[in-house]
């Protein structure tokens, strides 16, 4: 009888409890509160991996430059960083105090970068360029960037071995940027010969990064070339730079390089057409550019090059270009001087063998008026018994060469102190106060952080 009520027992308490555990194994909609946290976690999770990677997309960079400067004497004019107060023959600056913020994906690039120094904050870049996905070898820039005109003007100056550009390149391209629109060919890597061509070519407002208010635009474009051997002990890079562009005129007054009344002496002579006033007259430089690199045993040698010539019209007591702050803001009354240029620079760097240790050699000259030299470069000249007579040359024709030396000391990996000395050069003319070398010569003391 035991044995009969066992297996019947056994089989009533099964079905007891198996109603009890299904029940467990099915879900509670109405008392449930795990789902909703799973959920919850995994809708975390996206929008963090979404986070993450928009935050892999966004780069910070930036550098600072403090420096120590000396100059030869109070009020120093210079290239240098900007001329010295007329009290002051010494002092204390942020050279360059760069933040660049970048969201950079495959095909696309947003950037924008300020400057902040003593003087105050300024925009340097604000820019959006992108890449055609199809062949991926031509892009569009737009907006405050490079002016694409030879080597030494998009270069890094958290880079370059020397604290400043060349005096020519500053005159002729102040700020290096310009407000504008660019067109990139650059061709894939998988062409082998052809990968290293790049073309560069756009229209510019030709003001720098002030509102844009002239009529006509700068053209500029460069074509350049890089390469190396099969293992890469020698690369090479040249380009070719064009701009032709315009610049207002305020007046009715053009002057242009003539023979003067004498017959002899050279100077501005006049064009006062009454159409000349809010018209335009043309700029044009045309450049050549080399760079070259030689990894020897004793350390790495570079030599670099650029030489640009051109016609530069500009106003009144200067050559610069007529987009900097004095000028740009404004349509400026100002007369029109034309004149034909040359200026060219050349760098010598060598590293210490694998030293942190480098040397630099820098050598330029800017001629801001070709057509004459010398103590040719007069005020007045003599005419029919008077010697009041003007030649309108000033001391915005002089010429000039520079010597820079220096040294620079890679301390970190992002910390680099240079130390450079700047000799500067200029034709002995016949204007006032230019009958010799003037002293202007700066030495530089420049510690640079950068990440």
């Amino acid at each position: 009888m035991k044995k009969k009520l066992f297996p019947i027992m056994t089989l009533l308490l099964m079905s007891n409890f198996l109603p009890v555990i299904y029940a467990q194994k099915q879900p509670q909609n109405n008392n449930d509160t795990i789902s909703p946290k799973i959920e919850e976690v995994k809708n975390s999770i996206e929008i963090l991996n979404s986070e993450l990677g928009l935050l892999k997309k966004i780069k910070i960079s930036g550098y600072l430059q403090g420096q120590f400067q000396i100059a030869d004497k109070p009020g120093t004019k210079n290239f240098e960083g900007g001329d010295f107060s007329a009290a002051s023959d010494k002092r204390f600056m942020v050279r360059r105090g760069r933040l660049k913020v970048a969201y950079v994906t495959d095909l696309t690039q947003f950037v924008i970068q300020i400057d902040a120094t003593e003087k105050g904050v300024a925009v340097k870049d604000a820019y959006a360029s992108f890449t055609e996905p199809w062949l991926k070898t031509f892009g569009i820039t737009a907006g405050i960037f490079n002016r694409p005109f030879g080597f030494e003007i998009p270069y890094s100056s958290s880079l370059r071995e020397s604290p400043e550009r060349a005096r020519m390149s500053q005159i002729l391209f102040p700020g290096e940027r310009d407000l504008g629109a660019e067109v990139v060919v650059n061709l894939p890597k998988t062409i082998p010969f052809w990968s290293g061509f790049k073309l560069e070519a756009g229209l510019f407002s030709g003001n720098g990064i002030n509102p844009d208010f002239k009529e006509y635009k700068d053209f500029i474009g460069r074509l350049s070339y890089t390469g190396t051997n099969k293992n890469e002990f020698f690369k090479y890079g040249v380009g070719i730079s064009y701009l032709k562009g315009t610049t207002y005129n305020g007046t009715k007054k053009i002057y242009t390089m003539q023979t003067l009344q004498d017959g002899i002496t050279a100077g501005f002579g006049i064009d006062s057409t009454e159409t000349n006033k809010g018209g335009n007259s043309v700029k044009e430089y045309l450049g050549i550019d080399a760079q070259f690199t030689f990894d020897f045993p004793f350390g790495i040698t570079q030599l670099r090059g650029e030489f640009i010539m051109g016609q530069q019209p500009a106003y009144e007591g200067t050559t610069g270009s007529t987009n900097d702050a004095t000028y740009a803001k404004t349509l400026p009354a100002k007369d029109t001087y034309i004149r034909k240029f040359n200026g060219a620079y050349f760098y010598l760097v060598q590293n210490i063998g694998r030293s942190k240790f480098g040397i630099v050699a820098k050598y330029d000259w800017y001629d801001p008026n070709t057509g004459i030299s010398g103590h040719n470069i007069k005020p007045t000249y003599d005419y029919n018994g008077s010697s009041t007579n003007k030649t309108l040359l000033s001391a915005a024709d002089i010429k000039y060469q520079t010597l820079g030396v220096g040294v620079n000391f890679k301390m970190m990996e992002n910390v680099k102190l240079t130390a450079y000395a700047t000799l500067v050069l200029n034709e002995k003319t016949n204007v006032p106060g230019y009958d010799g070398d003037i002293s202007d010569n700066i030495y530089t003391l420049r510690l640079q952080y950068k990440f």
